[in-house]
C-alpha cells in the first residue's frame, strides 16, 4: 500500500501481521513507547514488550478474534517513521468502548458490522498514543499520513468501520480533521496536587470525607490483613501464581472468560518488572487478593483486580488507596483507575473525559451514528460537570484536571 500526503514527499505504508516485523530499536524511537524517550510521556501499554507479549502468549491473536494488521509507515529508504497497532476484530469484546448497539442496528438493516478494524491496546482502557510517530519526524505530518493509512486499510479490507479507542488529544485532532466521528466517555483519575505524603492528600478532603476514608482503610485490614507492594525482582512466579488465581476467580464471575492467560503474567513480569506494581493482601500467611498496576513516566495505571476471600472495603484499599499512596511516594502526577466506577469519586478520583474516533464509510450508517454521538457527548459532558461538583475535596482545594486525552506534544 503506497501513498503520499501533501508536503511530505513519498512514503510507503505496509501491513504487518505480527509485531515481529518491528525491531526494538525502531519501535523505541516512536513517541511515548520507551522509558528512554527524552521527551518523556512513556506509556507502558504501547511499549513493544507489552503489545508483543499479548500476541506471543495467544491473548490477542486471530484465534481470540484479534487478527493483527499493524501499519508501518516507512521512508523512501525503508526506515520506520510511524506505526499504528491495528486488529481486525470479529467481535467487540475487550475494548471498553461499547458498540454492541451499533452492531445490532447495522445488522438488522442488512449490513455486516463484523469484521471491523480496531486501533487500540487489547483489553486496556487506557488513553495513550495510537498514531505512533518517530521522534525525528514532524508529528503533525506523520499523524496525517497514518490516518490516511487507517482509512485506506479500512477500504482495502472491506470492513464496516475503523475504531480508534482511548486516543490522546493530538491523535484525536488528526482523526477529527480526517472526518472520523468522535465519541466521549468518562473515567475517574486521581491527580497528585504536589502532595508530599498521603496525609497531605487526606488534609485536602472535606472533614466528613476524610474521616470516612480513614475508617474505610482501618476496616479493610481489620481481619489481620497486611498489604505488600511487589515490583521488580519481588515479582516471583509464586506471586504470579497467587495473583492469577485471584484474576481467574473474579474475572470468571464478572464476565465469564478472563482475557489474559497465566503465560502472559510470567512473560510480562520478566520483560517489564520495573514497570509493574503488584499490590497484594495477605491473611493468615497467604495472599488472598491483589491488583496489578503499570508504572508510566508520570502516572500509575490500575488494571486488573481479583480475590479469593471477601472482606469489607478490601477492594478499595488494594485498588485505590494503595495506588494513591504509591503515586505520592513516587512523585507520580496521576493515577488512572480503569474504566467506569462512580464509587471512585468518594476516594479522591475525579471525572475526566476519554475520547475515541470512528470511521464509518457507509453514509446512512454514519449519519445515524453521528446523530447518536452528538447527543451522547452532551450527556457525558453534563454528567461530568455534575460529578465534578460532588468530589470529596474541601471547596476550592481541588479542581477537575485535564485528562490524558488532552495531552499535547
Amino acid at each position: 500500500m503506497n501513498g503520499n500526503t501533501k508536503g511530505e514527499g513519498e512514503f510507503t505504508l505496509r501491513v504487518a501481521t505480527d509485531l515481529s516485523s518491528f525491531t526494538d530499536d525502531e519501535w523505541n524511537r516512536l513517541r511515548g513507547a520507551s522509558r528512554d524517550d527524552p521527551e518523556g510521556g512513556y506509556n507502558p501499554f504501547i511499549s513493544l514488550a507489552f503489545l508483543r507479549t499479548l500476541e506471543e502468549t495467544g491473548c490477542a491473536t486471530r484465534r481470540t478474534g484479534w487478527m493483527a494488521q499493524h501499519l508501518r509507515l516507512e521512508s523512501p529508504d525503508g526506515q520506520l517513521i510511524g506505526a499504528v497497532p491495528c486488529y481486525v476484530k470479529s467481535h467487540s469484546q475487550g475494548e471498553y468502548v461499547f458498540d454492541y448497539g451499533w452492531a445490532d442496528a447495522f445488522e438488522r438493516a442488512g449490513g455486516n458490522y463484523y469484521p471491523k478494524l480496531q486501533i487500540s491496546v487489547p483489553f486496556t482502557p487506557v488513553t495513550g498514543p495510537r498514531l505512533l510517530v518517530d521522534r525525528a519526524v514532524d508529528p503533525a505530518s506523520g499523524r496525517a499520513a497514518l490516518v490516511a493509512g487507517v482509512k485506506a486499510l479500512t477500504e482495502r479490507l472491506g470492513v464496516s468501520s475503523a475504531h480508534v479507542t482511548f486516543a490522546e488529544k493530538a491523535d484525536v485532532s488528526a482523526l477529527d480533521d480526517a472526518g472520523f466521528l468522535l465519541r466521549t466517555d468518562q473515567q475517574f483519575h486521581f491527580f497528585n496536587e504536589g502532595y508530599s505524603a498521603y496525609d497531605d492528600f487526606l488534609a485536602s478532603l472535606a472533614s466528613r470525607k476524610r474521616k470516612a476514608l480513614k475508617k474505610e482503610r482501618r476496616e479493610a485490614v481489620a481481619d489481620g490483613i497486611t498489604i505488600d507492594r511487589l515490583t521488580g525482582k519481588a515479582l516471583t512466579e509464586r506471586a504470579w501464581d497467587d495473583f492469577f488465581s485471584f484474576y481467574m476467580d473474579t474475572g470468571s464471575r464478572k464476565w465469564g472468560r478472563p482475557y489474559l492467560n497465566r503465560k502472559f503474567f510470567s512473560l510480562i513480569g520478566e520483560r517489564m518488572a520495573d514497570d509493574i506494581l503488584l499490590v497484594m493482601a495477605r491473611r493468615d500467611g497467604r495472599y488472598i487478593a491483589g491488583a496489578i498496576n503499570f508504572i508510566g513516566s508520570d502516572r500509575l495505571f490500575g488494571r486488573n483486580w481479583g480475590c479469593i476471600e471477601d472482606h469489607p472495603f478490601l477492594h478499595f484499599e488494594v485498588c485505590y488507596h494503595q495506588a494513591i499512596e504509591f503515586a505520592i511516594e513516587r512523585g507520580l502526577k496521576v493515577v488512572e483507575a480503569g474504566a467506569q466506577g462512580q464509587h471512585k469519586l468518594a476516594r479522591g478520583y475525579m471525572p475526566v473525559t476519554t475520547t475515541s474516533a470512528h470511521y464509518i464509510p457507509h453514509a446512512g450508517f454514519r449519519n445515524a451514528v453521528a446523530d447518536y454521538l452528538d447527543r451522547e457527548r452532551r450527556e457525558v459532558a453534563r454528567t461530568g460537570e455534575m460529578l465534578g461538583r460532588h468530589g470529596p475535596f474541601r471547596k476550592g482545594d481541588a479542581a477537575v484536571n485535564e485528562p490524558e486525552s488532552s495531552k499535547t506534544d
